[in-house]
């Protein structure tokens, strides 16, 4: 595992994946995949993650680590992990710079 700064995790999303990791009683550790699928060709998928893998990425906020791997990476590099609550409800939401397009939920993009 290396820290890296090429990904961010904001201090509301550090906070929520913290109460989420207290209740299951799991350690704060989120990872951030990216599968293809969506309706713009790749989608977001968010997991509490047990530890650490040793190729993984990480960077950390308030005691909690956000880890990725390369290739996830390679797609969202200068991205930050957010954590919204809206009308629409409340979710993770990832703001990166390499999507050239989404879908309106927010939950895919394409590059």
């Amino acid at each position: 595992m290396s820290q890296t700064q090429d990904i961010a995790l904001t201090p509301a999303a550090a906070s929520r994946v913290a109460a989420i990791a207290k209740r299951q009683g799991k350690p704060a550790i989120l990872r951030l995949a990216v599968d293809g699928g969506g309706c713009a060709g790749f989608q977001y998928r968010f997991d509490l993650a047990d530890g650490v893998a040793g190729d993984d990425l990480s960077t950390s906020q308030d005691g909690v680590t956000l880890v990725v791997d390369p290739m996830t990476l390679d797609l969202v590099r200068g991205s930050a992990v957010d954590y919204v609550e809206s009308l629409g409800g409340a979710a993770f939401q990832v703001t990166n710079p390499n999507a050239v397009s989404g879908c309106g939920c927010g939950s895919s993009f394409s590059v």
